[in-house]
């Protein structure tokens, strides 16, 4: 066999690389891990990355099939990046090709070449000038002259139109030899600009403290222009009350991190929060600032996802999967909100973006800052433990002042669409003062369900173990777990009774119960349904900033970063939902989503109010954490975690299955378990339990049988012994192929 064998990556769950004979006439030394190739895959046609290459393969030689295509001439992912990617799949244990796929925009995994969009310039050649004789009797040329002429860099082909040029006027300019045609890639950046756009605030005393710990000493003249190196890894998890002004901290690190002549990746956990950080970060920095995530087109991720690679894009700023784009300079990373759960993937490869960012700035050699206002408990047992440095702002930034807190006991009150009626007067008491009230009711929908008065009946979901949410506008009935939909019945399946009531409140149903009875108000409710519609949060959001007096009801979106000055109230009308959750991380989340909603009160001069209706007014988690906040919960919740063994004390993988028949996935996963306890046994690793197998907590979803094995571990080298070992003989077993399967390292969801 002459030639090298190209060991290949594909986008497959099958973790295993496929041999390929290389393309013809390629040269050896073209060939290198890291470059996409186009190969044949049964009937198709993939395209898959070089991981390795070898001179043998088990695969026999008369059924090596030749790659197609070698699409790169250079690997499309930096050495570090690389390896982020292999460790990924390893500790995730997932196929390397689903990983790295992954890990690049979808028009590179279609063999699109990687390179920048080029931009058509018009430019004045020397020698023009608006009095020029060819021009004298051509108005609109001289006007294309004029402008011109304001734009020594260049005018885009985008902007003709806004200028009042045509391309045929400067067409006629170009042939007369006045003007030419030039193309640069969409982000380059003609001149250097100063650095900063508007100045930094002047940081208060607990802010400068922190800059202090961040920021390395201020360099001599000589040092300053001498090369600089890698800044080095450290990780600071910066745990700031809400309004203390941990953007501003981001804001002066950035600085830093650009004036040393490197990049900064900076993740945040939604979509919605896109606008008005890049907003932001664009009106303090002139360098270019691009964004990732998932609301953009194919072109427009992939443009980005270059401008970062190349090193014309100063600021990257992303959701989880922005964790994987390539930086040429690469000098901070940073997580907003790093306890949200958004961060970690729940289908597919179920990543961590948190975990991965701290692993890749160790492997940058950079500094990595995590910020919240409530840390998650990982990330506190990391400080204890002396991996991360914790910082602290306890002190919100201005005059602002810390909302006042008040359990509302609803006990026997009677509640419209879910409001009590002192609750009712104290929102118009703040709305007639000219403020804003903001509602949380983490429910979308107009009712959680429709019920029949005379019999009982609830209308259910026929493919889930899950009530149907009754939705308005349109009318119909939507499960929220499958997403089918059928129209509201008009009578009861059951009894053919016509009383059919919807039952609890949803977003809009306090929506509309709020606009009958503040009619003077304007009511915005931002839920997934409303925000759903492109650009529909910038709207949203430039009718708050407008400060008139409204309502804004809504669910967890609003609880993320958001600042609302002219909000002072806030109102949470069912925090019980929350208090005796089966899952042992039910408080932790609990005291982090009413921490991180009532941050959204009283954040400048205005003070804040927070009202929280409740049936148990005396319950300890609300009493501490109303009265002491939530470094109360986090300091009671980390000891019961220790004492219970659960993580952070300990470590979990969820095998989960499903199938059409609740018995076919039980007797998968009681296989499964008899084998790993084999596996044990053989190795002789103790302190690894096999909880179950169970049925999941929503048995019967989308029409299929669900349940789960959990396997707790003392040691996180134990657990992947143990998987490494167990996983290859699951995807040989004879159940493997009738049951969809799937494994769950570090799972926050256990539903």
């Amino acid at each position: 066999m002459s030639g090298p064998i190209l060991q290949v990556a594909l986008p497959s769950p099958l973790r295993r690389l496929f041999d390929y004979l290389a393309p013809a006439n390629i040269p050896l030394e073209a060939l290198r891990p890291g470059l996409r190739v186009k190969v044949p895959f049964g009937n198709r046609q993939l395209v898959g990355l070089i991981a390795g290459l070898s001179t043998s393969s088990d695969v026999p030689s008369n059924k090596l099939k030749p790659a197609i295509e070698l699409l790169d001439r250079e690997p499309l992912l930096p050495d570090a990046l690389w390896k982020l990617c292999t460790w990924t799949a390893s500790y995730y244990q997932h196929g390397l090709g689903d990983t790295l796929s992954s890990a690049l925009p979808i028009l590179l995994r279609q063999g699109e070449p990687a390179l920048a969009r080029q931009d058509l310039i018009w430019q004045l050649l020397p020698g023009a000038y608006p009095e020029h004789p060819a021009v004298s009797r051509a108005a609109k040329q001289k006007h294309a002259i004029q402008t011109l002429q304001q734009h020594p860099h260049g005018l885009s082909h985008t902007l003709l139109s806004q200028w009042g040029l045509t391309r045929a006027t400067l067409e006629s300019l170009e042939k007369k030899g006045l003007v030419q045609q030039t193309s640069q890639s969409q982000h380059h950046v003609n001149e250097p600009l100063p650095l900063l756009r508007e100045a930094p605030l002047t940081a208060n005393a607990e802010q400068a403290a922190v800059l202090a710990e961040i920021l390395p000493p201020p360099q001599s003249s000589e040092q300053a222009a001498s090369s600089q190196p890698a800044p080095g890894f450290r990780a600071w998890l910066l745990e700031g009350v809400t309004g203390s002004g941990k953007t501003e901290i981001y804001l002066q690190a950035i600085e830093h991190c650009l004036r040393q002549g490197r990049q900064a990746l900076v993740l945040i956990p939604e979509i919605g929060l896109t606008p008005q950080t890049l907003e932001r970060f664009r009106r303090r920095f002139s360098v270019p600032v691009v964004i990732l995530h998932s609301g953009l087109n194919d072109r427009e991720r992939l443009d980005a996802w270059i401008a970062a690679r190349d090193g014309e894009a100063g600021v990257v700023i992303g959701t989880r999967s922005a964790i994987f784009t390539p930086l040429a300079r690469p000098g901070l990373i940073i997580i907003d909100e790093e306890h949200d759960l958004s961060y970690k993937q729940q289908e597919g490869l179920r990543y961590n973006a948190r975990d991965l960012a701290v692993y890749r700035a160790r492997l940058e050699n950079v500094g990595i800052l995590l910020g919240s206002a409530t840390p998650s408990l990982e990330s506190l047992h990391n400080v204890q433990r002396g991996r991360y440095q914790l910082l602290r702002l306890t002190q919100r930034a201005g005059n602002a002042r810390p909302p006042s807190f008040q359990c509302l006991d609803i006990r026997s009150r009677q509640l419209d669409a879910g409001l009590s009626r002192p609750l009712v007067q104290v929102m118009r008491d703040h709305l007639n003062q000219g403020n804003q009230v903001l509602v949380f009711i983490n429910r979308r929908g107009f009712a959680p369900t429709l019920m029949c008065h005379d019999c009982g009946w609830i209308a259910e979901c026929k493919r889930c173990d899950a009530r149907m949410t009754v939705h308005q506008s349109p009318h119909h009935l939507h499960c929220h777990h499958c997403g089918s939909q059928r129209p509201v019945d008009r009578v009861c399946p059951k009894c053919t009774g016509e009383d059919l009531r919807p039952l609890g409140a949803g977003t809009e149903r306090t929506e509309e119960f709020l606009t009958s009875c503040l009619p003077d108000y304007p009511v915005l409710r931002i839920d997934r349904d409303t925000m759903s519609r492109k650009q529909a949060m910038q709207s949203m959001l430039k009718t708050i900033h407008s400060g008139a007096p409204c309502v804004l009801v809504g669910t967890q979106m609003l609880a993320k970063g958001h600042h609302f000055p002219d909000v002072t109230l806030v109102a949470i009308l069912d925090a019980d939902g929350g208090l005796f959750s089966a899952d042992f991380r039910g408080p932790e989340r609990m005291a982090q989503m009413i921490t991180q909603v009532a941050g959204r009160a009283g954040r400048a001069d205005k003070p804040g109010q927070v009202l929280i209706q409740t049936h148990m007014a005396e319950h300890p988690l609300l009493i501490d954490l109303t009265e002491h906040g939530y470094a109360a919960i986090a300091e009671r919740e980390l000891a019961a975690r220790q004492a219970a063994h659960l993580p952070p004390y300990s470590f979990l993988s969820l095998l989960r299955a499903e199938a059409n028949s609740s018995a076919l996935a039980n007797q998968f996963l009681d296989e499964a378990c008899d084998l790993a306890e084999q596996i044990c046994e053989a190795g002789n690793w103790t302190g690894i339990d096999l909880l179950g197998p169970v049925p999941s907590p929503m048995e019967r979803r989308a029409g299929r049988f669900r349940a789960q094995l959990l396997i707790q571990a003392e040691q996180r080298s134990t657990m992947h012994q143990l998987l490494y070992n167990w996983l290859p003989q699951l995807e040989q077993h004879p159940l493997a192929r009738k049951v969809r399967w799937s494994i769950d390292v570090d799972p926050l969801d256990m539903f």
